[in-house]
């Protein structure tokens, strides 16, 4: 009973100091409302500003610049990220997420496009529209209140503060529209504009094919699988952290198993989660190959996925992006207890998904090498079809039409 005490009194401490943090920190969005909003201005953000130019809001600039390049379009896009060294293309100004750059970035532009959350404190003005893209699609891990008592208390209160400022929620799904006021905690417009990153599995799987093969040094005709553990740790803790543990993949059996399966010289692309990937020098892999290379600084997973003949994960959403494509992939759920006691039940139960699971290296290779794929291919239909996925390729160009017409209801005369 005392350490339930001690530990709720810690959870409202942290919970209060954050609170007063917020309120310190809206007050220079409040100041920054003496600027005029730009009406033509995009303020674009990434994982909390840990990512790059990627996920949905790359596809959604990428639509902006070719507007402007082809329409006369004079859309300025801003990107918030905390390493100012990361690269953008030209047209994009990159800018370090700081307080006062946030507040000034965001209190004077129109739209707002992200793929996370905004910043505690975060204030949005009158006649500003924010459109969020989400990070994930149909999840197998759970979100928001979805994960009932391991959803903690600052989280809620972060995520319905958020929600109340969001005016677009997009989706690709019907699952998604159903899941989305739950698991983000949102009671606004949900738009079925499908999702602007799994154009480019779509529309551009020979050309991402090529290109990641060059720009890594790969023969053309070489095959590759991407590997893209997902998120870990943090959830339950007040002082948030990253799980760095090992990654107990054994990467030689997995390329040999490849190479039996299907044929062909097969490499092994390994992507950790943007926010793990800063921290990649702590992570431990062993029995490494040179069919292994890292690819996890790169800040656009999708465009890996285009180019890749297979796929494999642990619990993350992309699996069911790379199934648009139909390349076979699997789940390597080693921990698949342990996950679910600190991450709260699953959405699916992973046994009855249309991808082969496996516990251990053993089974991963049982579930190579025993691969069907017509029946994996019948199944990927039946669940898209259930989960009622809608991704046509047009979702970028969905998305920037909106961000035209919003400006122009507000453009100013003259």
């Amino acid at each position: 009973m005392k350490n339930n005490r001690s530990g709720n009194f810690k959870e409202e401490l942290y919970i209060f100091k954050r609170t007063i943090k917020a309120f310190a920190h809206s007050l220079a969005y409040c100041a920054c409302r003496i600027f005029p909003i730009d009406d033509s201005k995009v303020v674009m953000w990434t994982f909390e500003g840990s990512g790059g130019y990627g996920c949905s809001p790359r596809y959604v600039a990428e639509e902006l610049l070719a507007r402007n390049r082809k329409a006369g379009t004079n859309f300025k896009i801003i990107w918030l990220v905390n390493d100012i060294n990361k690269e953008f293309p030209k047209g994009i100004t990159k800018v370090r997420s700081t307080l006062w750059s946030r507040a000034y970035h965001l209190s004077t532009a129109r739209t707002w496009v992200s793929n996370t959350r905004t910043f505690y404190g975060t204030r949005k003005r009158k006649g500003q529209c924010y459109i969020q893209t989400w990070h994930a699609t149909i999840c197998i891990k759970p979100i928001g209140l979805y994960r009932g008592e391991r959803f903690p208390k600052i989280a809620c209160i972060v995520s319905a503060y958020d929600s109340d400022m969001i005016d677009y929620v997009l989706s690709g799904s019907k699952w998604c529209d159903h899941m989305y006021r739950r698991g983000l905690l949102y009671r606004g417009k949900i738009i079925k504009t499908g999702t602007p990153r799994c154009d480019v599995l779509l529309n551009q799987r020979k050309e991402k094919y090529e290109q990641i093969r060059k720009e890594y040094n790969i023969l053309a005709d070489a095959r590759i699988m991407l590997y893209a553990p997902t998120f870990r740790g943090g959830s339950q803790n007040t002082n948030r952290s990253v799980n760095t543990d090992e990654v107990t993949v054994d990467f030689v059996k997995l390329i040999e198993a490849l190479q039996k399966r299907f044929g062909g010289t097969w490499y092994v692309l390994l992507r950790l989660h943007p926010q793990l990937a800063a921290r990649m020098e702590r992570l431990k892999i062993h029995q490494m190959s040179d069919r292994l290379i890292d690819v996890s600084q790169r800040a656009d997973m999708n465009e890996i996925i285009a180019a890749s003949d297979a796929f494999l994960t642990d619990y993350s959403s992309a699996i069911f992006e790379a199934g648009l494509t139909g390349i076979p992939s699997f789940l390597y759920a080693d921990d698949l207890q342990a996950y679910i006691a600190d991450r709260g039940e699953l959405f699916f139960d992973m046994y009855k998904l249309p991808f082969p699971v496996a516990s251990n290296n053993n089974e991963l290779v049982r579930c190579i090498e025993q691969f069907d794929g017509q029946k994996y291919q019948q199944k990927i239909e039946a669940f898209q079809k259930e989960t009622g996925i809608f991704e046509d390729g047009r979702a970028s160009m969905r998305v920037a039409d909106l961000i035209e017409k919003k400006r122009s209801e507000f453009m100013a005369p003259g």
